[in-house]
């Protein structure tokens, strides 16, 4: 399912394969379709264009809308999307904590008020093993509480106790899931996810259990919801020797093109942001020589593509003078444009980094490209 291939300091280059679609080569990025689209009239059919590997859809939102056993009926979401690719499903755990209003945390789980009609759900390890296992997703990931940073210790370590004994219940339910007549998805994997908050000991503690559980992969939540980016790296650096040599790990919701530069260099192999497409969505681009925000007046008269280096869909054929057209004009072309070039964007460094670490040059790459990407420009 994966392996390590090739090593440079905790810089890992890998291939990963599940149930759908072929191989695929990490580090990865995957393209984040929450409700099973990507928001700027982004298809599936588009998403291979933009060489998209793995898709990423959140199960808080295809519970409520349009509802996970109308999925399944539908023959699971990947013949609903129309996307023959690897999907991973969020556990819906942090929409639960970040989203919704009025929730009581249980030993059992969680039960909220829905953020589109305020109508009282409740969901626990095995629903949320259920929704996903109807989702019919490649990679399901644990249900977890996502806490605030920074939170009390004394809380953060009840938190990770739960955490895990929920990991224990998710796991014995998902094995359970995948012998039924009737599972999509029967090679469905779990991922387990490590939280603790901003505090190494807890986080390093919390490591050690779920690594004792053998899940088909790690990920690292709970990051990038706050705290300073140096403190997310000291976490990763913290947590990244007790994390499975054979396993992926996947660092979620994580981020800029410099922090994804930086992780892979401290030993992580998925991610996956909304910024791409959220930035795009606001005129706001990525360049190999930084970010810049199309809107402004600069762009008028100018007939450059977005990026001369880039050769995505959109800079072979319109310029930035028709892109900022698009935005002070309201069309919605504006922000399908923009997120396509984006996810571009976010793809091809992916092949960029792979292509430095197959070289053994990555130490270079970071060098060079993690200040460069992390300047906005006018």
């Amino acid at each position: 399912m994966f392996e390590v291939i090739k090593r440079e300091g905790s810089a890992r280059r890998g291939r990963f394969s599940c149930a759908h679609g072929g191989e695929v080569q990490t580090p990865v990025f995957m393209n984040v379709g929450t409700q099973g689209a990507i928001k700027g009239a982004v298809s599936a059919l588009d998403l291979k264009e933009l060489k998209c590997q793995i898709e990423l859809s959140n199960t808080y939102h295809l519970h409520l809308r349009p509802g996970d056993e109308l999925v399944k009926t539908l023959g699971g979401l990947h013949k609903m999307m129309h996307w023959d690719g690897p999907i991973l499903t969020d556990s819906g755990g942090f929409q639960v904590f970040s989203l919704a209003k009025l929730r009581k945390i249980t030993e059992e789980g969680v039960t909220f008020a829905s953020h589109i009609d305020g109508r009282r759900i409740f969901m626990g390890p095995e629903e949320s093993m259920q929704i996903q296992s109807n989702l019919g997703s490649d990679i399901a990931m644990a249900f977890d509480e996502c806490v605030e940073n920074p939170a009390p210790y004394e809380y953060v370590k009840q938190s990770c106790e739960r955490t895990y004994r929920w990991l224990v219940r998710c796991k014995a339910e998902h094995d359970r899931l995948n012998t039924l007549p009737d599972c999509i998805n029967p090679r469905q994997m779990l991922f387990g996810i490590n939280q603790g908050g901003t505090y190494t000991d807890l986080r390093i503690w919390h490591m050690q259990e779920i690594a004792k559980l053998n899940c088909d992969g790690y990920g690292i939540g709970g990051l990038a919801v706050g705290e300073e980016t140096s403190v997310m790296y000291q976490i990763i650096e913290a947590v990244e020797p007790y994390m499975p040599e054979d396993k992926p790990r996947y660092l979620m919701g994580v981020g800029t093109p410099s922090n994804i530069i930086e992780s892979v260099w401290r030993g992580v192999d998925f991610f996956d942001c909304v910024m791409p497409a959220r930035n795009a969505r606001h005129g706001k681009l990525f360049t190999w020589w930084g970010s810049l925000n199309i809107k402004n007046e600069k762009y008028k008269l100018d007939s450059s593509p977005i990026d001369p280096e880039c050769d995505c869909p959109v800079c072979k054929h319109f310029s930035r003078a028709y892109l900022r057209h698009l935005f002070k004009a309201e069309e919605m072309l504006a922000m399908r444009l923009a997120v396509m070039h984006n996810l571009w964007f976010y793809n091809t460094l992916m092949e960029r980094i792979r292509r430095a670490l197959d070289a053994g040059e990555y130490a270079a790459f970071r060098a060079e490209y993690s200040p460069l990407l992390g300047q906005k420009r006018q």
